[in-house]
């Protein structure tokens, strides 16, 4: 994960909202997210990076027979959300 900015720091501490009611809610300051093969994660990464825009792979995506499930394992602690 990129870093949260502090925004989001400023709204969690001033709100008392959860952390993982913040990362359900907001961004958390990742503008945009593909989901792509991993053999044209580099490439894409690399051409970002021509243009001065920060890339890196976040996470992965797997096949699930229980239905959608996103974790998250940020600096503020690891959640699941099922959907």
């Amino acid at each position: 994960m990129f870093p949260v900015p502090r925004l989001f720091e400023i709204i969690q501490q001033e709100s008392g909202t959860s952390w993982k009611e913040m990362y359900k809610v907001f961004n958390m300051g990742h503008r945009l997210e593909f989901y792509v093969p991993n053999e044209i994660a580099d490439g894409i990464i690399s051409i970002a990076g021509e243009y001065g825009i920060a890339a890196k792979i976040i996470g992965h995506v797997e096949k699930s027979h229980d239905g959608a499930i996103v974790e998250i394992e940020s600096e503020f602690g690891k959640y699941e959300y099922i959907k």
